[in-house]
């Protein structure tokens, strides 16, 4: 379904993504995992059209959209959640959706069709009812990371890049996520993902990409990522802190 291929990105004298190729198969939980600073992020801010590479391509079911703007990429189906959670807080949880409903995708909905999607998505997230309509300034953090994730979803994805959205979980909150994750999944879209927590990571991944200083070092299973010695003197003492 995408395909990146020999994919460099500099910030000045910084290499931050150096020749990664990648494939991400339809209907897949791809892991993508490294120490900090190890290009991940950047890596899907090349693939959701923030940044434009160096060098390399990226297509989107055989199609070029290397040098597309990160509109274009998202009406073509790539949505993307952030490290941060951004919002609009001068509007509610639901208008925050209903934006990504309208103009996230080539659909002409009409209103009431994003209103009644918007609430489908944050139903889908668990965001409960009463908060629907409450400022989106208002949300904690872990609301904020659902609401971010409503808003990708409402713009209709095949593709779902997700760049650490269970950071600062307890685990009972974490082992829900994995339970959305795979449901987001087994609804049709295929999911490439950014993790530092190693149980969330292994329990969810169907193959594990592991970036070190821009480079691609190691793919697998994640039992194979695991036991990979380059893996293992890569990280040093952070590996159990996946």
């Amino acid at each position: 379904m995408l395909e990146v291929k020999g994919i460099t990105k500099r910030f000045g004298g910084l290499v931050a993504v150096n020749n990664v190729d990648l494939t991400l198969e339809g209907g897949e939980i791809l892991g993508l995992v490294g120490p900090n600073g190890a290009g991940k992020t950047t890596l899907l801010n090349l693939i959701s059209g923030v940044h434009k590479p160096d060098r390399g391509g990226i297509y989107l079911e055989k199609e070029d959209i290397t040098r597309l703007p990160l509109d274009a990429v998202c009406r073509k189906g790539v949505a993307k959640t952030f490290q941060q959670p951004q919002s609009f807080p001068g509007l509610t949880v639901r208008e925050g959706i209903m934006v990504s409903a309208i103009f996230g995708n080539g659909r002409r909905p009409g209103m009431a069709e994003v209103h009644a999607e918007a609430e489908k998505c944050l139903n889908y997230v668990g965001i409960p009812a009463e908060k629907m309509d409450a400022p989106l300034s208002s949300l904690n953090t872990m609301e904020l990371r659902r609401a971010q994730l409503a808003r990708a979803l409402a713009s209709h994805p095949k593709i779902l890049l997700l760049d650490e959205l269970m950071t600062g979980l307890n685990p009972t909150e974490g082992t829900d996520a994995i339970k959305l994750i795979k449901r987001i999944r087994d609804d049709g879209i295929t999911i490439l993902m950014i993790e530092h927590v190693m149980r969330v990571i292994m329990g969810v991944s169907d193959r594990i990409v592991v970036l070190d200083r821009g480079e691609k070092i190691a793919e697998g299973s994640p039992a194979e990522i695991a036991s990979d010695p380059r893996v293992i003197d890569s990280y040093l003492g952070e590996r159990y802190a996946f």
